[in-house]
């Protein structure tokens, strides 16, 4: 082996024993360092906190950007379960009300049972003639036939003006005109009873027109009650039509008119029962007197 190769692994053996020499100093619990030692640790600290510093910075942007879209999944999934939630309220308020309609209109069905009562749903109303009229799902085939009254558990809504086989058209009250009346009375207790006849429908007031037929003292006053009488042999008596609200005479002083409000809501209908009593007077007629 030459000279010079010797001196290069002597020269190495020598720095090994020196470098696991300066190791072991250096593990041993001391409280100081080395110059050499508290250089190199502050270098590497410095160095440290450098990379350290950006990588947090961006890391910690990275994490907001998930956590953003964290949240914004969460409240979409929120929306939509509050949607969902809204829908499902609005559908059981939907239900109750239909149902305590059909609790209503079964008691009424019950409560005019001398009347032939026929349950029926409004299948369609056309906006045009919304006030006017409503087509039902019964027809001639379930004993439908024309002028029978129509109510609601309210009160009277309407008469049944054209059926067929399966399905009918209804006119409601407040499509009443001259031509459509209903023999009407306000029935008193001490037996001094006002007869009269529904001639019409006021638009402007939403009141039906109560001609008095008799001209007597007797007083109308406000809130009393309309119903039909069965004076005029189609309509059964006893179905309330409306409520007094005013009554003016006419310019001479010589007849007087009720404006009456309707009982049932004409506005909206979807239960009914077509009714038509097994005998006896009744009333309504379309284009004459009752």
């Amino acid at each position: 082996m030459s000279f010079f190769r010797k001196k290069r692994l002597f020269i190495l053996l020598i720095g090994l024993i020196v470098l696991v020499a300066m190791i072991g100093f250096s593990l041993r619990d001391r409280e100081d360092l080395t110059t050499a030692e508290q250089f190199i640790k502050d270098t590497v600290g410095w160095t440290q906190s450098i990379v350290h510093t950006p990588v947090d910075y961006v890391t910690t942007i990275f994490e907001n950007i998930n956590d953003i879209k964290h949240t914004y999944s969460e409240n979409q999934l929120l929306r939509e379960k509050i949607a969902e939630y809204k829908s499902l309220f609005y559908d059981v308020q939907k239900l109750r009300e239909e149902n305590s309609e059909l609790r209503e209109t079964l008691k009424k069905t019950k409560s005019v049972r001398s009347y032939n009562p026929i349950q029926a749903s409004v299948i369609s109303r056309s906006p045009e003639q919304w006030m006017e009229k409503v087509t039902i799902n019964k027809g001639k085939q379930d004993g439908i036939r024309g002028n029978m009254a129509v109510i609601t558990s309210e009160g009277m809504v309407g008469r049944i003006e054209t059926p067929s086989e399966f399905t009918s058209s209804v006119k409601l009250l407040s499509g009443f005109d001259q031509f459509s009346r209903i023999s009407a009375t306000i029935a008193r207790k001490e037996g001094n009873d006002i007869f009269g006849m529904i001639e019409g429908y006021d638009n402007k007031t939403g009141n039906l027109i109560f001609k008095i037929i008799e001209e007597s003292d007797k007083d109308l006053k406000e809130g009393e009650l309309v119903h039909s009488s069965g004076m005029g042999g189609v309509f059964p008596s006893g179905l309330p039509i409306g409520k007094v609200q005013e009554v003016k005479p006419d310019q001479y002083g010589l007849t007087r008119t009720a404006f009456v409000k309707p009982v049932a809501n004409m506005y909206d209908i979807n239960n009914v029962i077509v009714v038509e009593r097994h005998s006896g007077n009744d009333n309504a007629t379309s284009g004459k007197d009752e």
